[in-house]
């Protein structure tokens, strides 16, 4: 059965694309749902304003309509008239920060603190030659096992007249008039376009007078310059637009395995979430709206749980207090219904400056070609609609895990998070295939990642 979605009448709602033609990806009004702060079902994502999107069963590549139209069931909400609520962690009689002196939050699991996870963070953006010296070592057959292929692309930054980079313009990378692949640009200006991403490698020559970039609608008469797997850095193809500057205004997503091994980062999430977003916007003064996403597998006590994106952290903090780990069995979960649904029932605002999902979990989605061709679908939606991914690996993955999270953070211009030993909190943590980083404290990393790319 394909799944529908639900909204209350009036719920104001724009596609960012070209409606789909199958039905059953149309977005429908209704009354359902109640603002109680919990969700209305065992598998519903709830909105801001009460309506309750319905996700029945297991949202398989074919079952939810992922198909050649699924760019057209993106949910992407335009709210550039909205006024910009402060968050409530903005007003210091509704919120008390979380004690970060030494000694630790007060709060105790089994005798120990909690809401001091440590981890580090490596950009393979930022570290191209370690990266394509990784696909040719220690991830060449993860390639091929996962079917992502992240070694070619055309490195774009958009700039105004004065040189500074405009944030959320369109770029396409055009090939012979056929785009081959869409995104927006970060808060610098910065936007990644991958060639033959899902093809493999293949020993025939790119051609650049093939191609060309076309931004914010005009076509660059520039040619495209690529950054190859045997560059040391990227090489960037500069352009200057006279596009509008995004609106102060950014969306931050939790997304977290909520299967049994993952107590620590749900009770992390409990600890820290209006700490890391109060910091936030104390220092970058962007309106911020925060949604989360739980999820588990087939035959789990429910597949789907979350809370639509609110200017109220509140609100999005008391439904993850009543969120607990539990259920899996098996190693791999539902990690692409997650992003299915994260796609296609968050309300994404189409104008902000920036758009982030934290992507929390210890286990790789299930290895199947339908499962692998919704991963596809997915992360191609994530860079279109320039939604940062950013995976936060907590204990207990494998490479195969690593391997699948790092190609879904590059290919959408995000970083990779990884959790260490440093804490003494859970279970040991795989050492990451990458150079030196600096451990922080997890909420203190995000906190920074998040002023990184909303500044």
């Amino acid at each position: 059965m394909k799944s529908k979605i639900f909204l209350t009448a009036g719920f104001a709602l724009s596609l960012l694309c070209a409606a789909c033609s199958d039905d059953s990806n149309s977005l429908s009004a209704s009354d359902a749902g109640k603002d109680d702060g919990k969700i209305a079902g065992s598998q519903n994502i709830e909105t801001e304003n009460g309506a309750t999107f319905e996700t029945k069963g297991n949202p398989s590549t074919y079952e939810y309509g992922i198909t050649e139209s699924y760019d057209g069931a993106v949910r992407m909400v335009d709210v550039v008239s909205a006024t910009a609520e402060p968050t409530s962690v903005m007003v210091p009689d509704e919120y008390v920060p979380v004690d970060y002196a030494p000694g630790g939050v007060i709060d105790e699991y089994n005798g120990r603190t909690y809401g001091l996870l440590t981890a580090s963070e490596w950009n393979d953006l930022d570290n191209w030659s370690d990266w394509t010296d990784i696909l040719k070592g220690e991830f060449s057959d993860k390639t091929s096992y996962w079917n992502f292929y992240p070694h070619t692309l055309a490195a774009v930054k958009v700039v105004d007249e004065n040189g500074k980079g405009l944030a959320n313009v369109s770029v396409e990378l055009l090939n012979n008039d056929k785009v081959e692949f869409a995104t927006k640009t970060d808060n610098s200006g910065l936007a990644y376009c991958w060639v033959r991403l899902f093809e493999g490698y293949t020993e025939e020559a790119l051609n650049s007078e093939d191609f060309s970039l076309k931004v914010n609608g005009d076509v660059s008469e520039n040619s495209v310059k690529f950054t190859h797997n045997y560059n040391d850095s990227l090489e960037l193809n500069v352009i200057t637009s006279d596009a509008k500057q995004a609106d102060a205004k950014a969306d931050v997503a939790f997304i977290v395995d909520a299967t049994g091994s993952m107590g620590d980062e749900i009770r992390f999430l409990q600890s820290d979430l209006s700490y890391i977003i109060d910091h936030a916007y104390s220092d970058t003064k962007v309106a911020l709206r925060t949604a989360v996403l739980f999820y588990r597998d087939e035959d789990d006590e429910y597949l789907l749980q979350g809370k639509d994106f609110s200017t109220d952290v509140a609100n999005t903090q008391a439904f993850i207090a009543d969120q607990y780990a539990t259920g899996g069995g098996d190693f791999p979960e539902a990690v692409h219904t997650a992003l299915e649904a994260s796609l296609q029932n968050f309300s994404w605002n189409e104008s902000a400056r920036a758009r982030i999902a934290f992507l929390i979990l210890d286990a790789p989605a299930h290895h199947q070609t339908d499962v692998i061709e919704s991963l596809q679908k997915s992360i191609k939606l994530y860079a279109k609609n320039c939604i940062k991914l950013i995976p936060v690996a907590a204990s207990g993955i494998d490479k195969d895990t690593e391997s699948m999270l790092r190609f879904f953070d590059i290919i959408t211009g995000g970083t990779y998070v990884f959790l260490t030993d440093d804490s003494g909190i859970g279970y040991s943590h795989l050492e990451a295939s990458v150079g030196d980083t600096n451990v922080e404290k997890l909420a203190d990393l995000m906190i920074r990642l998040i002023k990184k790319y909303v500044e």
